[in-house]
């Protein structure tokens, strides 16, 4: 049998302070945006294409799980040290603060709405991600010290699914959601994904994602994507009980995983023309949100060719094309000290913050 390959141990310069960057995490956080990417496109499709339904609620079955994952892979060494924290502050809360603000005024301009509030609790289309990455990072040593963290966070995200009140400030209850496959990446090695990324693995995941699909087509028509959405509680959804989310919340976390783990297999290992994009997937997260919402604001959607095979293909490369420029170096050099700021002068210097 060929040997599986080789998945270095991670070094990067955010919550685990090294270096050295490992291709496969920055090939996988790249095609994890693109993911998002044609997610967020592909919505106004939808309506009319029980093709692009399906593939629609497949990406979005696990896209997001996948991209909480890998953050909580990236943080399992962060200890509240004086330069993670400074990092933490600098690399998302500081981007959060700033692009909440920037979103409120764009849609200001954009709706001819000025009285629009600006709310930094109450995070705008794509900006509950980074005040979740904050809560949850924060509480990383916390589901460490525990010795079962994941049927611990599954628990509270099935507590918080049949919950009215866990939705509101900082969109906690996405937050709380989101939370088991963050647990989930900071329990996770190297040696985990080298055996993921076996050609058994690789072969056995291909019939997976083809049934996944065909089920998603089966059920296009009256499946609600909300239940992927995590914007409010199954309490909230129209003719559900509430408690239904203790079933569901396990079910969904099964799904997401088992899509996940088919998608990392097949994540390359080696240097692609592409992996050099994976340390700017933040960037293209944060701006890509404003062309999106351009889309909605304007009609972009209503020319009928766009509807069509060939236009839903088109729509489907535009996003590709968008997220992949929006993440390369003269995008970053342009708002590194918007997304990255360096900050030094907020800080003190200590001995502990210069080693970490």
């Amino acid at each position: 049998m060929t040997a599986p390959p080789a998945v270095p141990r991670p070094r990067d310069g955010g919550a685990s302070g090294g270096r050295t960057r490992d291709p496969y995490f920055d090939n996988a956080k790249y095609l994890t945006i693109v993911l998002v990417a044609c997610g967020h496109a592909w919505e106004p499709l939808t309506y009319g294409s029980r093709a692009a339904t399906a593939i629609y609620l497949m990406v979005y079955a696990f896209h997001m799980p996948a991209f909480a994952l890998i953050s909580g892979y990236f943080s399992r060494s962060f200890d509240m040290a004086p330069g993670r924290v400074k990092r933490l502050l600098s690399g998302v809360v500081v981007p959060y603060v700033v692009f909440e603000v920037a979103y409120t005024l764009f849609y200001r301009w954009a709706q001819d709405d000025p009285g629009y509030p600006i709310s930094l609790l109450d995070p705008w289309y794509v900006m509950w991600f980074l005040a979740a990455l904050f809560i949850w990072r924060i509480t990383t040593p916390l589901w460490l010290a525990l010795r079962h963290p994941v049927p611990v966070a599954l628990a509270v995200a099935a507590l918080a699914s049949i919950s009215p009140e866990a939705g509101g400030d900082l969109g906690f209850q996405r937050v709380l959601a989101f939370l088991p496959f963050f647990v989930v990446g900071l329990t996770l090695r190297p040696d985990h994904f080298t055996r993921l990324r076996t050609r058994r693995v690789r072969l056995a995941a291909l019939p997976v994602a083809a049934f996944a699909l065909g089920t998603a087509y089966a059920v296009a028509p009256w499946m609600d994507a909300e239940w992927f959405y995590h914007r409010k509680s199954v309490a909230k959804l129209d003719g559900v009980p509430s408690w239904a989310g203790l079933l569901t919340t396990p079910a969904l976390f099964g799904l997401a995983l088992v899509l996940t783990a088919c998608f990392l297999a097949w994540v390359p290992g080696r240097r692609t023309w592409f992996t050099a994009l994976g340390s700017g997937t933040l960037y293209g997260y944060l701006l890509h949100g404003f062309i999106i919402k351009s889309s909605r604001f304007w009609d972009w959607y209503d020319h009928p060719w766009l509807h069509t095979p060939l236009g839903e293909l088109t729509v489907t490369a535009a996003a590709v094309l968008m997220i992949t420029a929006l993440c390369t170096e003269p995008v970053r050099r342009v708002l590194r000290a918007l997304v990255e700021p360096r900050m030094d002068w907020a800080f003190r210097r200590t001995g502990s913050s210069a080693a970490s």
